[in-house]
């Protein structure tokens, strides 16, 4: 039992699993909140009235 214990104790196969999903867990968390802001930025563009942009559009 107690070589089987160690044994569990030492291995570490399962560890580079969780810490790869962590890291796809935060990457995916950074990306939705950088599409959210950039959209609230692009719609700002657009849709405010003194926007070059937005009077380019307008014509």
């Amino acid at each position: 039992m107690k070589i089987l214990l160690q044994r569990f104790l030492e291995d570490e196969r399962g560890a580079t699993v969780v810490e790869y999903g962590l890291i796809v867990a935060v990457l995916s968390l950074a990306i939705v909140a950088g599409v959210g802001r950039a959209a609230d930025a692009i719609q700002w563009l657009f849709s405010d009235n003194s926007s070059r942009l937005a009077n380019a559009f307008a014509q």
